[in-house]
């Protein structure tokens, strides 16, 4: 038997400890991943519609859905890009580390 003090935590308490910054690019991360399967996924039904011609009657309907969705997660990704780049303030006037060009560029 394990011994209960080595447990590890849950992800409840994993999710806990997060701080806003860390959900935040957490949130980009699965709204870029959303928008790259949809892209591939409405790339193989039109595909699919072109070559395999499925004459089932709901095809019409849901081919066009994985494009919707490639509307949907590219505004929600470049929504929660912009925010989280605008969460990254630029460095105070008194740290010579990073000038402004600098921090435009890294940008």
């Amino acid at each position: 038997m394990t011994d209960p003090s080595k447990v590890a935590p849950t992800c409840r308490a994993c999710n806990q400890n997060r701080t806003g910054r860390h959900r935040l690019s957490s949130a980009v991360q699965i709204a870029g991943r959303m928008l790259c399967w949809s892209l591939a996924a409405g790339m193989a039904a039109a595909a699919a519609d072109i070559l395999a011609a499925p004459q089932a009657g709901w095809w019409p309907y849901t081919w066009p859905v994985p494009w919707y969705l490639v509307c949907l997660s590219a505004l929600a990704w470049a929504l929660l890009r912009a925010r989280e780049k605008n969460a990254d303030s630029p460095p105070s006037e008194d740290d010579d580390e990073l000038c402004e060009e600098e921090w435009e560029k890294a940008a």
